[in-house]
């Protein structure tokens, strides 16, 4: 897949974080606004099997996260967890893909199943449906949203152009 290698060169410590740890769920969603600036982006890898499904997943992650100006923690969990973060925080007792936390440090939290069966149900591969949902939860984390037709296609082109910076293609674009 050309375009599409995770390899982020320079990435020596520069204040990235990998790591896999329980997910802590007391955590507000998120609103729109700025999140504060932080100084690293920490990629916690909670459900081993994304390893198994993305290749490299950690460097695919931080290279869509800072492509799309992310700060803060990304979550690769499984669909148990978000159903229940879900749930406690926005009272769906399902899991979505992706959800997204200002409050009190930025974090975004991935579903692997709903991705995987997404990606599938697309014709897309699970990485750059991926890529895409890390894009869309940072884009949420500065504010964007897509409640409303003309929110969702500023947010939709917004999604199109980062996504293009990495090499993935546009996920809006049918052929």
């Amino acid at each position: 897949m050309a375009g599409l290698d995770p390899a982020i060169p320079g990435n020596g410590g520069s204040g990235v974080n990998i790591r896999t740890m329980e997910i802590p769920d007391s955590r507000s969603p998120a609103s729109a606004g700025n999140p504060e600036v932080l100084p690293d982006l920490t990629v916690i890898v909670a459900e081993p099997d994304w390893r198994r499904l993305v290749p490299r997943v950690e460097a695919l992650v931080l290279r869509a996260a800072r492509a799309a100006g992310a700060v803060g923690t990304i979550i690769l969990a499984d669909d148990a967890v978000v159903r229940r973060l879900n749930s406690l925080h926005r009272r769906r007792n399902k899991p979505t893909n992706v959800l997204t936390y200002e409050h009190p440090e930025p974090e975004i939290i991935l579903a692997l199943g709903v991705i995987r069966r997404e990606a599938a149900a697309a014709g897309r591969s699970p990485a750059r449906h991926l890529a895409h949902l890390v894009v869309h939860g940072s884009l949420h984390l500065q504010g964007l949203d897509h409640h409303h037709p003309g929110e969702a296609r500023h947010m939709e082109m917004a999604e199109s152009r980062i996504l293009h910076s990495i090499g993935v293609p546009n996920p809006w674009r049918r052929g």
